[in-house]
């Protein structure tokens, strides 16, 4: 009688060459997963703050190794947050502090490698206002600024694509410069924009007329519109078949800012994107179709651009009549 056969026997040889040598495998099956977080952070800014805040930590607390996060207790938590009170920092920046530090901690309690996440039951900094910092643009203003580039040159043209994309579709800066040739495509009879979001997240937004006759304009004369690989925006003096890059973006928005006179203290690349979220929301968007829009993981973050009930117009003095 035949004895049945293994698990390992069932799945076959082994190959002969290994993709890790012994070494190799029991070295990476040392790595703690506070490591392993970090390494999951997909987004470099995120990761270059979340690195700062820890780094800070670590320093307060005197944390010199990565498995010392598990002796870290709320008391820890307690006095670091007093500290950076006192450095008289704004709330916004402890918040942001403590919300990177939490998410460490609960990467480790999934992983079992600690028992509660320490940052929980800290109390955080109020949000000072409903209402956001960055500065959203009138309608007047969007209009100036979407008719500013020429639309008789190639840089024109190709900005007059650009800064509709932004005003009609709320994107971020990375999420524009990162737009394919591919990115633009047909879902059920309609133009789409496939948009590559936060944590490798897709969403795929209705591509506005006008941003869809802007970009079709663009692209007759760019010659790269077959090729689906190809970035969308790139730079306009010179081909080099790469994206342009976010600090390009930001220039060329305040340029055209400045060539419309726009004059709005704190004014950038994101009030675009506050701009767009305002306006649908004004217009009577479901705000949880915008958080979704957005591309937000909360919608506190998008009833920061609800500004409905402050704007100027609905105000008593305009109802007073003698």
């Amino acid at each position: 009688m035949s004895t049945p056969s293994t698990p390992v026997e069932r799945i076959g040889p082994v190959p002969r060459e290994r993709t890790l040598t012994a070494a190799q495998f029991h070295q990476l099956a040392g790595v703690p997963p506070e490591a392993e977080w970090f390494a999951n952070l997909d987004n470099p800014r995120t990761r270059r703050a979340y690195e700062a805040d820890l780094r800070d930590f670590m320093s307060f607390a005197g944390i010199a190794r990565p498995d010392e996060f598990r002796i870290v207790t709320r008391a820890h938590v307690l006095a670091w947050r007093e500290t950076l009170e006192d450095r008289a920092l704004a709330g916004a920046t402890i918040r942001r502090k403590l919300a990177a530090l939490s998410s460490l901690f609960e990467y480790l309690c999934e992983k079992n490698a600690v028992d509660f996440n320490p940052v929980k039951g800290a109390k955080r900094p109020r949000v000072e206002s409903n209402e956001g910092k960055t500065p959203a643009l009138g309608d007047h203003q969007a209009r100036v600024l979407l008719e500013a580039p020429d639309p008789d040159t190639l840089k024109g043209k190709r900005d007059r694509a650009l800064l509709s994309v932004l005003l009609y579709h709320g994107l971020r800066r990375e999420e524009l410069c990162s737009l394919k040739v591919r990115d633009i495509h047909a879902r059920r009879g309609v133009l789409h924009l496939r948009v590559h979001g936060k944590g490798n997240k897709l969403r795929y937004l209705p591509l506005h007329a006008g941003s869809a006759e802007r970009i079709h304009a663009f692209l007759e004369v760019a010659g790269h519109g077959g090729s689906p690989n190809a970035p969308l925006f790139q730079p306009a003096r010179r081909k080099t078949d790469a994206a342009l890059t976010a600090d390009g973006v930001y220039k060329i928005v305040l340029s055209y800012a400045a060539c419309a006179k726009i004059e709005v203290r704190g004014f950038g690349v994101h009030s675009l994107r506050a701009t767009a979220a305002t306006n649908a929301l004004e217009h009577e968007a479901d705000i949880a179709k915008v958080q979704e829009w957005l591309g937000h993981a909360n919608i506190a973050t998008t009833r920061i651009y609800d500004r409905r009930k402050s704007r100027q117009e609905d105000s008593p003095t305009f109802r007073i009549a003698y």
